[in-house]
Parts: structure tokens; sequence; C-alpha cells
């Protein structure tokens, strides 16, 4: 058949006698001619254009602006490409029927379609290169085109061709489409004025570009590019070769910011509020602020939902006219084709639309056009919420800095609450958000669905309909269930932790009194109930899985039993296949509704949360601190004077951080007594009503030092906090006078003034670094930090820390002791550079020898020589005679004012009280001058830190490899790594819940897969067979058939129903025995592990591994692996179904499979990187949070909240900016697989339409191609998931491959007696002792013999072995040589748990348990109650008990915090002697404790403990010279063994030369 452009079948084609224009043929080529001239013209530009960037490295972006009209151009050309297929199949469609090829009926077309696609390539290369110069082409083509398509649409109308011809049509749209381009085009013109003005229009790219920081560029991109995410190709690709960090994602664009929204809600709010000022019972609505803050957006995404739900029954409609198609062609094939007449080649749409290839490229394109609107309303969506998460966040954090202290203290806000509004209520609306298009898009998608089931299957379908309706229901009730599921065994949790945690801090306790089974089993009871509610959470989870996969199943099985048995035309493949489809799409959106539902319920709670927070109460306004301004000033300067920014707290934050010039006052009539805080007839409260402190008159003089004293508890703090505005203020006022002017010098007047430093009694550390937290954001200056450091004696401990003061404190960085926290802080008071520093109680952590620098270096020296003005609360009265002004207060009111002078004279007897106690106080100075607590301290924090040799192999070897490869290694093992599935870990995990449950798991999943497909098969030839047997088959024949038919699809659903549940609880219980196994080893492990393991892993570590990654193996991997394995089975069965349909599918599979694979290794890496991120970002922010509600008083006084909001927002963005791009990765991949989908459609549907078998099977390939869309994208995001959560499974598995204790001995527990060791006599023989066999012994052959109820004192350095020694006792160390033998026998014979629980030792830091005092005293619970109360008797803690509620059954709660730290020692020596041991051990027990509580103790030993052995560490030598043996020890020898008499009397012995510095 020759080829001729108007066909050789007709002579009078190239006929013109009517006229040029009448000849259809010569009007097609005219149409040619504009899409010729297009190409000619851009193709040399394109490559002119190209050849010269590919010198050029990637245009940077920001070049990129967008001519007006962008998007709507880009709209339009993809609606005239659509139109331009149209055109081409109707033009291919029409050629087949002819005698001879018409290439005019498809070549323009053709052509037509590819100079629209690079129309919009030129344009898009234009406007990236910004050169519009060149748009003049495009104005030409859509001038041309328009005139050469209103020609041929003249033509048809004069014609008289009937508008219902399918040409006609797509004639006249294209004249709209051509028209409308070339008005956007004109547009460009007039508004950027490149041609034809005389001045072109300049534009500046938007301002994020201009910053290179910002690099996610989705508001920027083109449409395409949104559509696709073609722009994070670049991020996806290079997390392969290099991890993807926080520098590589930038910085979030200025519209996404956390302030920008702030601004917007926090405006919608106060509009609100204005609202229902006047009613006082209503609260102002935030739902209505949310909706005008955020409202666009969420109607945008909204309409791109409605969009594609519609889209979605495209495929249900195209798979049955394909059937239907394919049916009538298979039986029409005899009948004669008739040939149409060329002249009149027109076709109408009906007959366009019954084409069944015409079909498969149209679901082809819906396909595609439904899932990227479908990305598209999730990304808005995503956007949205993001968006409102970081406005929620700054209001709650700009109303936690305005709290009143009242509310937070007496418990009307938490911490707890406030933690749970940040982690809890915001995300709860930000995934409201994300789900809320669905409420309404979902309504309308069932109601769709319901109707097309009707038209298909008449009234069978509703009992199908009501079957998913009813259930529904059931589905909503399971859902709530599960929420309660998870509440409970949230509760539990957090009990285990706390636990948990408890027995972590006491740990070393616990091992020395052999207590660890019992507080092992007290968490093993709390897990016992978590797993408990953990059963019932995943049996609710398992049948939500099972209802979700079941209903569909159901509702099949109801409408098509239904159907068979009420119609009488037997069933057709086209109703069978379409309504199958259409049943899938109906089960997603009921499924999704409870879960909708469910969220819409908690955002109102959330909201409700959030409401109250927002409206309580909050701080008085406290412009009288700056006297008659309202001004406060941030201090930002050094000495030299940077000018001060000014900061006015009511102005939104953009005009705060603008700094102007501080205004100066008139100087004011100098008073001579200057005062600079006078409080006048006061009385404050704590938000009770009832006065805490009451009639106050006092005052502060300027630049001197002002002492607060009294006893515990009459308001000495309060006094403090009420000056500074935190109290309320029921009358009186408190005025701070304006400005130090008693001394003229400039820099007294540079100074801050209004801000306050000061040091709260309970030390408030920033989780930061030690520097950080001194300088606390002033500028850093090298001479005053030293002069601070070395006044709170900071420097010994600062050289101890691994990274100096660059090392990380705080509660997540290294834990210090409580003197060292304190000292932090008063050295940040001292650091700052205010005119006043008020330091409560700095002493109260520090040992003598410290509190002296401190206050001679420290307060005498630096605050003095400043001439700062320093208020201190203190118990240390020795430090009177150096106060320029005292303030002795009693019950809440001052009791005296006034000099140390005029006290004397005028109320001698508080005089004289105060003598007493200090010449008490003041002998405890003269015996106590090693100053060892503090050595101490610094002793723990040495031994935390330095053994880090050996941390590195504790530490997860495999991670270890996996992030430190070399740089010079080749990098294609660290890609391997990086891309490697975790399969030994994920074997390791399944194979821990058990053999039998794995097997069940495999065989029923496989089984189940293969009955859904059985049943979808046997559909498939049930309604082949019935058309085939249409005209034969007699009616008995069909009745039998029809039954036989019935009932074995009958029994198939049944059993795939049957099966939906045993696999969903087979998954579910796998997952529960595993994580039971799981925690139950890991906790036997690390609580068997040595000492040693504590001494070097950091607690958060530890802690780490029983919180989130426990709950990851329990919650979270078992739903992965489910959902993983049913996506991959489904994705698997239907590629085999359509293979066994038409093997052909199977030669296209080839190059999709590799475009899968290659998708999903990408995302993997890039995905878990960005998942990394997200949560590693999200723990600063809940910290910054916890930490500023917690150190809220200091904050305020220090005037710092602006800083302290900048840090939160910019941690807001970070975490924003993590998330956001890790919802943009999962578009990423959710748009690819989709298309990959979405061609798998068009090839199964190309395939089975050239080479299916029956009509039955096409239905069943196409319905199984129209599911894998759904699926792939949940595959690979299982996959990434359950990779990131196996690295939990890793982390556990690292410590349970630790060296336990060695718990057994060479004797049975039976065979030592009961009572020993009952003497109490002690031999060392030639003892040597190491932490670690690979390291340096600790002790050097040490012999030494304890004779039965000696009193022993050890003594020496820091460092010399005396803490080993007595770990030796206990088999806590390594002892590798010689022995120690008590009564006889060879400790190292006996097992660990019977030697440590027969000797009794108090450590130096007292250690208590939360639980009852009953507890504390005796957790094996073997002593009777007089036991205990004679215990308590000789601790001198009988009273206090008493007094208690509950005497023994008092409770204490966590650590002890209830009892001072005297107290808590004082317990533990009541618990030391409860065990009726006969060898006590102390080590260092009195060097946290106060004079009075020391003397106890050693009258407790010398009188309780007369005949027991009595082993003391002394921490100061004067404790020990009444003992009867003497040990000195240094670097772990013995230097000196003798009574105390006899080593005083050797002149230039060690021991007498530290008795002498004792002195």
């Amino acid at each position: 058949m020759r080829l001729a452009f108007c066909g050789n079948d007709n002579a009078s084609a190239y006929n013109i006698s009517a006229g040029v224009l009448r000849n259809v043929c010569f009007v097609d080529a005219l149409n040619l001619v504009p899409h010729v001239f297009l190409l000619f013209i851009t193709f040399p530009i394109l490559f002119i254009g190209w050849g010269s960037q590919s010198s050029k490295v990637q245009i940077h972006h920001n070049t990129w602006l967008h001519f007006p009209g962008h998007n709507l151009r880009w709209i339009l050309t993809f609606t005239l490409l659509f139109v331009h297929v149209c055109e081409i199949a109707e033009g291919i469609v029409s050629d087949t029927q002819m005698k001879s090829r018409h290439l005019h009926l498809f070549l323009p077309a053709i052509m037509g379609f590819v100079a629209a696609t690079v129309s919009i390539v030129y344009y898009h290369n234009i406007e990236t290169s910004n050169f519009p110069k060149l748009l003049l082409a495009l104005f030409l083509y859509w001038i041309m085109a328009f005139v050469t398509k209103t020609i041929k649409l003249v033509r048809y109308c004069q014609d008289g061709v009937p508008f219902s011809q399918l040409r006609f049509c797509i004639t006249g749209i294209m004249v709209i489409l051509y028209g409308l381009l070339m008005a956007v085009e004109i547009n460009v013109i007039r508004v950027r004025r490149y041609v034809f003005f005389m001045n072109p229009q300049k534009v500046k790219p938007p301002e994020d570009l201009q910053d290179l920081g910002v690099r996610f560029l989705q508001p920027f991109v083109n449409l395409l590019s949104k559509a696709t995410y073609w722009w994070m190709n670049t991020l996806i690709i290079s997390a392969h070769k290099k991890p993807v960090d926080l520098k590589a994602i930038g910085k979030l664009p200025i519209a996404m910011r956390a302030l920008t929204n702030y601004v917007c809600l926090k405006e919608a709010y106060e509009e609100q509020k204005k609202k229902v000022a006047d009613q006082p019972n209503r609260s102002p609505s935030i739902w209505l602020a949310m909706y005008s803050a955020f409202g666009r957006p969420i109607l945008l995404s909204s309409t791109f939902r409605y969009l594609a739900d519609l889209l979605g029954f495209a495929g249900p409609l195209c798979i049955s006219g394909i059937v239907q198609g394919f049916q009538n062609t298979t039986n029409n094939t005899n009948i004669t084709e008739k040939v149409k007449d060329p002249s009149n080649s027109y076709l109408s749409s009906e007959e366009f639309l019954r084409n069944v290839y015409v079909l498969a490229v149209l679901l082809f394109l819906a396909l595609i056009l439904q899932r990227t609107f479908l990305q598209a309303s999730y990304y808005v969506t995503t956007e949205t919420g993001i968006n409102l998460r970081g406005a929620l966040l700054a209001m709650i954090y700009n109303k936690i800095l305005r709290l009143s202290t009242s509310n937070l203290s007496m418990g009307e806000m938490t911490l707890g609450q406030i933690n749970n509004l940040v982690a809890i209520e915001t995300n709860q609306l930000m995934w409201f958000l994300f789900l809320c298009p669905n409420l309404w898009a979902m309504p309308v998608q069932i109601i769709m669905g319901v109707i097309l089931l009707y038209n298909l299957l008449g009234v069978s379908a509703l009992v199908g309909a009501a079957v998913i309706v009813l259930l529904a229901p059931i589905q909503y009730f399971i859902a709530t269930k599960l929420a309660e599921a998870q509440k409970s065994t949230l509760d539990y949790s957090t009990e285990r932790l706390k636990k948990t945690n408890e027995i972590l801090k006491g740990i070393k306790l616990l091992k020395l009194y052999a207590w660890e089974h019992i507080f092992c089993t007290s968490v093993e009871e709390t897990r016992m109930k978590e797993l408990t509610s953990l059963k019932t959470f995943a049996l609710h989870t398992s049948l939500s899985i099972f209802m979700n996969a079941a209903i569909p199943i159901a509702a099949v099985l109801a409408t098509f039993v239904t159907y068979a048995y009420t119609n009488d035309k037997p069933l057709q493949p086209a109703q069978a296949f379409a309504s199958l489809s259409l049943f899938h799409i109906l089960v997603t959106p009921l499924f999704l509704l409870s879960t909708v539902v469910r969220f819409a319920v908690k955002a109102i709670v959330s909201v409700q949360k959030l409401n109250e927070f927002l409206l309580s109460d909050e701080i008085g306004d406290d412009s009288w601190r700056g006297g008659d301004s309202s001004v406060a000033y941030e201090s930002c300067k050094k000495h030299t004077g940077l000018h001060t920014k000014a900061i006015n707290r009511r102005q939104p934050l953009r005009y705060q951080l603008e700094s102007y010039e501080q205004p100066r006052k008139p100087t004011r009539p100098v008073e001579i007594d200057d005062i600079a805080i006078k409080v006048t007839n006061g009385y404050f409260s704590w938000g009770s009503g009832l006065a805490t402190l009451s009639n106050i008159n006092i005052r502060i003089p300027t630049g001197q030092m002002t002492m607060i004293v009294g006893q515990v508890g009459c308001g000495k703090s309060s006094l403090l906090l009420a000056i500074l505005g935190e109290m309320q203020t029921l009358e009186g006022k408190v005025h701070w006078s304006n400005v130090n002017e008693t001394e003229p010098s400039f820099e007294a007047s540079r100074r801050n003034r209004y801000s306050v430093a000061y040091a709260a009694q309970k030390p408030w550390l920033l989780n930061a670094t030690v520097e950080e937290n001194i300088i606390f954001g002033s500028p850093f200056n090298k001479q005053r930090y030293k002069a601070v450091t070395d006044a709170c004696s900071l420097q010994p401990d600062i050289d101890l820390l691994p990274f100096g003061d660059q090392t990380e404190i705080g509660e997540r960085g290294i834990n210090l002791s409580g003197g060292q926290r304190q000292r932090i802080c008063v050295a940040r008071a001292l650091y700052q550079n205010t005119n006043i520093v008020f330091l409560d109680d700095p002493f109260s952590a520090l040992d003598i020898h410290l509190s002296d620098h401190l206050m001679q270096e420290g307060i005498l020296k630096f605050l003095q020589e400043d001439k700062r003005t320093l208020v201190l609360v203190t118990h240390k009265l020795q430090y009177l005679p150096h106060a320029d002004w005292i303030i002795a207060m009693k019950d809440g009111m001052v009791l005296r004012e006034g000099t140390l002078k005029d006290i004397q004279n005028k109320d001698v007897e508080l005089y004289e009280h105060w003598k007493t106690l200090m010449n008490r106080q003041d002998q405890e100075l003269e015996k106590d001058m090693e100053a060892d607590q503090t050595t101490l301290e610094r002793k723990t924090l040495r031994r935390a830190m330095y053994p880090r040799e050996s941390k590195s192999q504790l530490e997860d070897e495999d991670e270890e490899e996996e992030e430190e490869e070399d740089e010079d290694d080749n990098m294609s093992t660290v890609l391997r790594l990086r891309t490697k599935m975790p399969w030994k870990t994920c074997w390791r995990y399944l194979t821990s819940g058990g053999f039998f449950l794995l097997f069940l798991m495999i065989f029923s999943k496989l089984l189940k897969h293969s009955v859904i497909v059985a049943i979808d098969y046997w559909l498939a030839t049930w309604t082949s067979m019935d058309n085939a047997n249409d005209v034969r088959s007699v009616d008995d024949v069909k009745s039998t058939n029809k039954t036989y038919h019935v009932a074995v699809f009958s029994i198939l659903s049944g059993a795939g129903i049957v099966l939906c549940l045993i696999t969903s609880l087979t998954v579910e219980w796998m997952g529960l025995t595993a994580a039971k196994n799981l925690h139950h080893n890991l906790l036997n492990k690390i609580i068997l592990g040595p000492i040693r393991f504590f001494d070097m892993t950091p607690l958060g570590l530890i802690l780490n591994r029983f919180s989130a990654d426990t709950n990851i193996i329990d919650q979270h991997i078992p739903p992965t692996l489910e959902s993983l394995t049913r996506s991959t089975l489904l994705c698997l069965s239907a590629i085999g179904m359509i293979s066994y349909a038409t093997p052909w599918f199977l030669v296209a599979l080839v190059p999709l499979g590799i475009a899968f694979y290659f998708i999903q290794k990408y995302f993997r890496v890039a995905s878990k990187d960005l998942q990394e991120l997200d949560d590693s970002t999200q723990l600063p922010l809940l910290c910054h949070f916890s930490e500023t509600a917690e150190g809220l008083t200091t904050i305020r006084a220090f005037r710092h909240e602006a800083r302290f909001k900048q840090r939160m927002l910019e941690l807001t963005d970070t975490n924003n900016i993590a998330y956001l791009f890790l919802s943009a990765a999962n578009r990423w991949l959710e748009v690819r697989t989709d298309y990959l989908g979405a061609c798998i459609v068009l090839t199964a549907a190309v395939t089975s339409i050239t080479e299916g078998p029956n009509s039955g099977f096409v239905g069943l390939g196409l319905l199984y191609a129209l599911t894998i869309t759904n699926y792939l994208n949940w595959v690979v995001r299982n996959l990434a998931d359950l990779e990131v959560q196996m690295g939990a499974v890793k982390k556990v598995h690292s410590f349970l491959n630790m060296e336990s204790e060695n718990y057994d001995g060479y004797l049975d527990p039976s065979q030592v007696p009961k009572d020993w060791p009952q003497e109490g006599e002690i031999k060392i023989e030639n003892l040597c002792v190491r932490y670690e066999n690979n390291l340096k012994p600790v002790l050097k052959h040490v012999k030494a013999y304890i004779k039965p109820g000696q009193k022993v004192g050890i003594c020496g350095r820091t460092g010399s072995g005396k803490s080993s020694l007595s770990l030796a006792f206990f088999r806590m160390v390594d002892i590798f040589d010689g022995r120690i033998v008590i009564d006889g026998i060879d400790i190292s014979k006996l097992p660990l748990h019977t030697l440590r629980s027969r000797l009794s030792i108090i450590l130096q830091d007292p250690i208590l348990f939360s639980g009852s005092i009953r507890f504390n005293l005796d957790p094996e619970c073997k002593c009777t109650d007089d036991r205990l109360w004679e215990a308590l008797e000789i601790a001198q803690l009988k009273n206090m008990v008493k007094s208690l509620p509950g005497g023994l059954d008092a409770m204490v709660t966590e650590g002890g915090e209830n009892f001072s730290v005297g107290q808590r020692q004082l317990f533990c020596l009541a618990r030391a002697f409860v065990r009726k041991s006969s060898i006590l051990i102390m080590d260092e027990a009195t060097a946290s404790i106060d004079m009075a509580t020391e003397n106890i103790l050693q009258k407790v030993v010398m009188t309780a403990f007369a005949d027991r052995t009595v082993v003391t560490i002394a921490h100061r030598v004067h404790t020990i010279l009444t003992a009867d043996l003497v040990i000195v020890m240094k670097r772990g020898n013995i230097l000196e063994y003798d009574t105390p008499e006899n080593l005083l009397s050797q002149e230039d012995g060690i021991f007498a030369s530290f008795v002498r510095a004792d002195m």
C-alpha cells in the first residue's frame, strides 16, 4: 500500500476546483506550517543555549524568575498536549477505517504535539536564563497556529459538520487554547515591557533565592518540577555519595518560617479575642483563628483531592469498557467490517471511545493525572500542617515566657503538661490538618462509588455496599479501643522507665547490697502489665488489619451471590471486574474514615487544652523594674561600649531585633544613702491569696553586700523572687532606683541596668557547653571569664572534662554533681555585666574550702571591686561580718534589718544565738581543711570520663565501621554499606520471636494470598464460561453450573476471610514474643553487667535502649513488617497473575523492574538520613521547651527572653525543614512509583488486548495492574521504615553481646555457714586489683590484717586506691593476684550474691529509691518493724519518721528528693545497721554532710557498731584519729600501717603531715 499525504484511494483528493480552502487536505497541510516554523526557529537557539550552558555548571538557582502567567501557561500547554494526543488518536482510528493511509489525518497532529512540547522546553530555558526578548518566537507561533486552526474550524462550519463529530470539537478546543496562550504571551509583554516599550521592567528574584542557604525549592520551581518533585533529584542522588546533613537541606524559605506563621496566627487569634472580649463566658476560638490563617491552602488541597478522587473512578469505567470492547471484537470477528467513504471520514465520540486501545491510553493518562493531583493535595496539607505547627510552637513558647511562677509551682500547669502540649498536642493538630481533606472528600467518594455500582449491578450492588457500611462502625470501635490500649501501654512504659532509671542510677548500691534481682523483678512486673496492654493493642491492630482485608471479600461475596440468584442474565466479565475494582476503591475511604474521625476527636481535645493554656494566668507586667521607663535593656556588650540593644517586650520579634541607641536620662539629684531596691509595705503570695511574705519593708543599698539569713523555710528565697516580680503582689510596691549614680564613672552607668544576675537555689543548666552556660549570651571576654572560673574554682573540674569547657552538660550531656552545677550557676551570675546580683544560697552544695574561696575571691574581690550590688541568701553565719547590710527573716516576716553593729546593739539575744552557731561552724572550719568533697566530685567525674580507652569496644561495633570508614578508602564500600538492607538484624529479630511462629507466619501469609488470587481467578473463569455457553446451554445445566460456581466461590471467600484473621494475628503475636524476649534479655544482661560498664557508658545511652528502642520494637516493627509482607505479596501475586494471562507482559516488565529497583535504592538511603535528621532535630526542640519552663525565673531575671525566643524559632525551623524534606522525599517516591504503576497498567492493558485468551482474563489482568499502583510505593516506604526501625534491634543486640559479672563461685551457697562472717576478721594477702584486664593495676601487692571488731581508718590523697580497696571486698573489681580472706573463707570462691549480701557498706553519695521508707531500709522484707525502728533510732531519725504521715510506710520520692542530703545519709546508715553484718565499710560516707550529722555518724559507729569490724575510708583525717588502726595509702601501695598514736609520733610521717595540714 503506497503512502500518500492525502491518500490514494480518492481521485478528488487534490482537486481544488471549489477554491483552495475548500480542500480538506490542503487545510491540513496548512496546519503543518506553524509547527515547522517553530521547530526551525527554536532548535538553533536551544542548541546554542545548551552548548553554552554545558560549559557553565548548572545555572544557579538564584536566577529563577517566573514570567507572569507562568502556571497558567504550563496548565494550558499540558491541556494542549492532551488535545493533541486525542487528535492523533482520532486521526489514526479514522485512518484504520480507510482503504489506504491518509497521512493528513494524523501527521499535522503529531507535528503539533512535538511543537507544543518544544514550546514549553524553550520557554523554560528562556525563563531560567531570564531572556524575555526570545519569547517573540513563541508569540509569532501562537498567532500563526491560531490563524490556521481558525481557518480549519471555519471550513468545518461551512461544510456543516455536526457538533457531535469528534474532529470538530477538537478543532474548536484548539482554537480556544491557542487564543489563550496568545493572551498569556501578550500579558508577559505588558508586564515585563521587553519589546515595543522604551524602558523594560527591572525585576529581582525572590528574597529566598538570593540567599544561597535556601535549598527547599518547591515554591520556586516550575509547575512540572513542582508536580513531579524533579528538583529533589539532586538531593536524593547526592545522599548516595555522602549522608544528608543539616547543611545539605539548608534553611526554610521565609514564608514557611515559624516567625512568619506565628505573626499570622497571632493576629488571627487576637481578632478572635477581640470578638469575645465583651462576653466573659466565651473563650476565643482557635479553630477560627487557624482557619483564617491557614484556610486557603486547605481549600486548595481539598480541590486537588476532589479532582483526584473523581479521576480515580476512570479505572473501573475503563476496565468495563475495555473488557466489553474485547468481548465484542472476539464475538464479532465474522462480521465483515464496512469500509468508510473517504470523503466522510468523521468519527463520532461514541465510536472513538469504543476503541479498546483508545481506552487503554485514556486509562493511563487518567491514572497519571489522578496520582499527580493526589500527591499535590498531600504535599499542600503537609506544608500547611508544618506551618501551623511552627506557629503553635511559637505561641506556646511566648506564653511559657509569660506564665506566672505560681502557676508552675502550685501545679496548675506542670512541666509535664507543657511538654505534652509541645510534643503531643501540636503534633495531633498537625496530623489532623494532614488528614482533614479526607473528611469532606471521602463522603463524596463513597456516594459516587455506590452510584456507579448501582449502575453496573442494580440492586445487588446495594447489598455489597450495605455490608461495607455496616462493618464500618466496627472499624471505628476498634480504632477507639486501639487508642485506649495505646494510652495504657504508655502509662505502664513510663512507670517501667522510671524504675529502670532508678536502677541504673543506683546500680552501684544495688550490686554492693546484692539487691539487683529484687529491683529486676519489680521492673519485670511492670513490663508484664505493659505486655498485657500491648497484647490488647496487638489484638486490636490485627483485627483492624483483618477488617481491612476481609471487608472487600465479604462485600464482593454478598454482591455476586445475590446477583447470581436475582438476575436472569449471567454475570458479565465487564460488570464483574469493574465492580471488583469499585469495591477496592470504596474500602479505603471507609477504613480511613474511622482513623480520621478519631483524629478529629483528638484534635478537638488538643485545641481545648491549648486554649486553657493560652488563657492561663500571666506574670504581672513588670514595667516597674525599669523605674519610670518600661524599656528593659538587653546586655550585649563587652566591657568597652558597644551600644546597648533596647528591647521592648511588647513588640513582635522583628522590631526587637533591630538595635537602637540607648536613651540618656537626665540625672536626678543624688541621694546620700543610695538605695538600689526598696520594698515598702509588701505583701506577696504564691497565687493562693494567702500572703507568704507579709509586711515587708526593706531597702537594699547600692554597690554593697546585703545578706539575708534565717532558718529553713522562713521565706528568704521567696523574698528574692518577690523582688524580681515572680510572686503576686497583694499590696505594697517594689521600687527599683533608676541608675547607679553614686559613682560618676562611665563604666557603671554603661552597665546593663534592669537585668539582674540571679543564681537560683536549685542550679539550672542549659543543654550546652560549660562555656555557653557561664557566658549565657554575653560577649566572650577572656580575662573576665578566667577571673570568674578561678573565683568559683571551676578550672580543675573543667580540666577533667573530655573537651574542657566545650563539653556538653545538662540533661543530655555529662552529669555533673550538685556542687559542680551550683558553681557553674554562680559563675554565670558573676560573669554577667549587671548592676545587681542575687545569689540564692550559693554555698549549700559546696564544702567549706570552696565556700571560703568563693567568698574571698568571687564575692569580696570580684563583685566588690566592680561596685555591684549583691544580695546573698545564706546559712553560713560565719560570713556575716563581711556583710554591709543584714536582713534577718523569720516566718515570712523581716525580723531585723541593719548592719551587724546595729543588731549587736539592738537585739542582743539574736546576736548571741548567731554567735553560738558561728562558733560551731568555726570549729568545723578548723578541722576541715582538706577540701575533699570537691576532690571527690572530681574523682567521680574523672572515673566517669577517663576509662574511655575501652569504650570504643563497647559501642556498637558495626556502626563504627559504617560511619567511620577512612576517607581515602574507596567510596564504593561505603556506598555499599549505606545501601545495604540490614538483613542480618532482620533475621535476628524474626528468630527472637521463635521459629514456630516464624514458620506459621510465612505459611499463613502465602496461603492467604494464594486463596485471594484463587477467588479472583475463579470469578474470571465463571464469568467467561457463562458467556461462552450463552447460545447452546439448556436452563438446567445453567442452574447446576450456577450453584456449583457460587458454592466454590463462597467456600474460597470464606477461607480467605478466615486466613486474613489468622495471618494478622500471627504477625502481631510474633512481634510481641520478639519484643518480650528482647527486653527480658536486655534487662538481665544490663543488670548483671560489670560496674565498669556503667562507669563508661552514659546513662542516657542505656536508658535509650529501654525507652525509644524498646518502644520501636514493641509497637512499630510488627505493623511495618505486616504491611511490608502484605504489599510485597500483593504486588508479586498481581504480577504473576498478569503474566499468567498474557506472558508478553514479562518482557515489558524488565525495564520497569530496573527503574523500580533504582528508585527504591536511592530513596531508602535518603529517607533514612532525613528520618534521622528529623528525629535528631526534634529532641533539642523539646529540650529547649522543658529547659525554658524549668529556668523561667532565671531567664526573666536576666531579661533574656528575646534571645531564648530567637533560639526557639531557630530550633523549630530546623526541625520543620527536616520534616518538610522528609515529606517531599516521600512525595518524590510516590509520584515515581505511581507513574511506574501507570506504565504497568498501560502495558498490561495493551498486551492483554492483543494477546488475551478471553475477556475474563483481560479484566483480571487490568484489575491486578490497578492494585499494583496502590501498593508499589508502600513496598518501598515500608522497606525504608523497616530499615530505620531495625536500627533499634541492632542497638539492643550490641548490648546483648556484653560480658556479665561472674556470679557463680566455687562454693555452693549451702556450703557457706549461715552466720558467716561471724567474727569479722579480715586478712588481705598480696592483693593486686585492676578495673579491667587491659588496664594498669590500681592496687599493688597490698598486705594487711584486721582483727575482729577493730575500727580501721584508711586515708590517702585522691586516686591513692582507697575506694578501690573497698570495692575489692565486694569483688566489684578484678582481683588478678593475691586474695582477701574473711573469717577463713577466700572471698573469690564465694558466689557473688552470697558475698555481697553478707557485708554492709555506706557509700559517699546517699541513694534512696522511690517507695516507702520500709522498702528503702529493707527491700527484701526480712526484718520486723522493731528492728527497723531500732535502726532509725540509732541513726537519730526516729522522731522525724514518726512525724511523717504513715511512719515507716511514708513515701520517698524519686532519688529521695523530699529529704535533705544529711537525712539521706542517715537513712543509708540505718540501712547498713538493719543488715546485721559483722563488717561495715564506710566509703567517705561523711563527705557530703554537715557537722551535726557527721557527729551523729561518728557516735553511732562508736556505740552501735562497737562489736563489728568497721573500715572507714576517710575524707577528713580527724574522723579517724580515734580509730584502732590507720592505713595510709599512696598510688595503690600501703605506706604506713599502725595505730594513730604511733603514726603521729613520727614527725616526718605522711599521716602526721596530713593531720598537721588539717589543724
